[in-house]
């Protein structure tokens, strides 16, 4: 499974994120940018992923988008983890949307 660190991740600009965290959490605090497609419908909503680009799965330390980034490999994407999660993301310093 490829994995990149939270400031890899702030260091891509454009970069395609998707937090696979449940809407009340995503709406505390997200990646900004980040779509949220909570990991117990990631299979359903595979159509609403983009393709032909490294997508970044983040969650709130790093379970939950390690599972997605399983799923999502499989499924023919090029998913890539993001280490620690959105408590990393924060305790970095990054910051973060609220909706």
């Amino acid at each position: 499974m490829q994995q990149i660190t939270v400031d890899q991740l702030a260091a891509t600009p454009g970069a395609h994120v998707i937090d696979v965290r449940e809407p009340d959490e995503y709406r505390a605090g997200h990646v900004p940018g980040a779509a949220n497609i909570p990991l117990a419908q990631l299979g359903d909503r595979l159509g609403e992923i983009p393709t032909g680009a490294p997508v970044h799965v983040v969650c709130q330390s790093g379970g939950r988008s390690a599972r997605a980034t399983e799923v999502l490999t499989a499924a023919g994407f090029a998913a890539v983890d993001v280490a620690g999660g959105t408590a990393s993301w924060r305790a970095a310093g990054h910051p973060v949307d609220v909706a």
